[in-house]
C-alpha cells in the first residue's frame, strides 16, 4: 500500500499560493521533503495530517481520505512539529503523556509509555523537568518522545534539526538513524538542511514555489545524468574546449571559458578515450576525469533551475 497517495492538491493563504497542483505516490520507507525556505512543505504536512483542508484535490495517507479521515488517522501517525509548542508549568513526563491521551490513548498506558519513550530519546533523567527549563536540544528530543508516545505507523518530522548546533544536529540524527534501523517506520522527514536526508532517506521528494519538481529514490533521479563528467586540464585549453564544442559536447556553465575545471555533458556514443584523443592533439594533459556523482545539494540545485557552477580548481 502507498502510504501517501495524492492527487491534485492545491492550497492558497489570501493571494499566496502555497500548494500548486501537488501529486505524489509514495512507498513505505524513509521519505526526503526537501524545498527552500517557504515551498510549502510544512503545509503539505498539515494537509496530509488533516490539519488544512486543501483547496483542491483529493488523496490518503496510509488509506486515510486527507479530508474525513483525520480521526482515524490520529492513532496510526505520529507528528513532530517545527515549533516547539510547549505548556509552561507541565514536566516532561506530563507533555509526553498528555500528547498519548490526544492521539488517543488510555491515560494509564500513555503514562507508562511516556517513561518509555523519554527513556529511549535521552531524557529519563530530565522527565519530572518543567518544560521552560529544556534547553533547545532537550526540547527537539522531547517532541521526538511525544510523536513516538503511541508507537505510530508514520512519523511526520517537520525541521527535528531545527536551531541545534552541530553537536546537537548529529546526535539528533543519530537517534533518528537508530530509530529506523531498530523500529523499521516509515518517516517522513521535511527540511531545507539536504544534508541531514541525504544520511536518512531513500526517497525524495523535491518542492519547489509549491510545486513538485522530482520525487523518487536517489538513484532514479540520478538517472537524468547520464553522460556528464567532472574534467580537468593542465595547458593552454582554448583548443581543447573548442574541440569538444566541434565533438557535441555540452558546457554546465558556457560562461566558464577561462576555467580548466568544468562539468561536461556527452552526446549518446561518445566515449571517454575521445577525451584523451583530443587532449593530445591539443598538446594539453588531462588531469581529472570521473563521471558526475551528484550528491544532493547539486541534484537541488540542478533539478530546480538553480544549478551551481562549477568552482575553479
Amino acid at each position: 500500500m502507498q502510504i501517501v497517495d495524492i492527487h491534485h492538491v492545491s492550497r492558497s493563504f489570501g493571494s499566496v499560493q502555497a500548494l500548486r497542483d501537488v501529486n505524489l505516490s509514495l512507498e513505505p520507507g524513509t521519505i526526503g521533503l526537501v524545498g527552500n525556505n517557504g515551498a510549502g512543505k510544512s503545509t503539505l504536512l498539515k494537509v496530509l495530517l488533516g490539519l488544512l483542508e486543501p483547496d483542491r484535490g483529493e488523496g490518503t495517507i496510509l488509506g486515510c481520505d486527507i479530508r474525513r479521515g483525520s480521526r482515524e488517522l490520529r492513532g496510526r501517525v505520529g507528528y513532530m512539529p517545527e515549533a516547539a509548542a510547549i505548556v509552561p508549568m507541565l514536566k516532561g513526563v506530563e507533555f509526553v503523556a498528555y500528547a498519548g491521551d490526544l492521539y488517543g490513548m488510555p491515560h494509564r498506558d500513555a503514562r507508562r509509555r511516556a517513561h518509555e519513550v523519554l527513556n529511549y530519546v535521552g531524557l529519563g533523567e530530565l522527565r519530572y523537568r518543567r518544560l521552560e527549563e529544556y534547553s533547545t536540544g532537550n526540547l527537539q528530543r522531547l517532541k521526538l518522545a511525544a510523536a513516538l508516545v503511541h508507537d505510530p505507523q508514520l512519523l511526520l518530522l517537520d525541521e527535528p534539526t531545527n536551531g541545534l548546533d552541530p553537536a546537537g544536529r548529529a546526535d539528533m540524527l543519530k537517534l533518528l538513524e537508530d530509530l529506523i534501523a531498530e523500529t523499521g517506520k516509515s518517516v517522513f522527514l521535511c527540511t531545507h538542511l539536504l544534508g541531514d536526508v541525504e544520511r536518512l532517506c531513500h526517497q525524495i521528494v523535491v518542492l519547489d514555489r509549491g510545486t513538485v519538481v522530482r520525487a523518487g529514490t536517489m538513484d532514479e533521479m540520478r538517472a537524468h545524468i547520464n553522460n556528464r563528467y567532472e574534467l580537468s586540464w593542465s595547458g593552454d585549453g582554448a583548443a581543447f574546449r573548442a574541440g569538444l564544442t566541434g565533438a557535441g559536447v555540452d558546457f554546465a556553465d558556457p560562461q566558464d571559458q577561462g576555467q580548466s575545471r568544468v562539468m561536461v555533458t556527452v552526446p549518446e556514443g561518445f566515449t571517454t578515450i575521445k577525451f584523451f584523443e583530443l587532449a593530445r592533439s591539443c598538446d594539453i594533459v588531462l588531469t581529472e576525469l570521473k563521471p558526475d556523482e551528484e550528491n544532493l545539494e547539486r541534484l537541488f540545485f540542478r533539478v530546480t533551475g538553480q544549478e551551481e557552477p562549477i568552482a575553479s580548481a
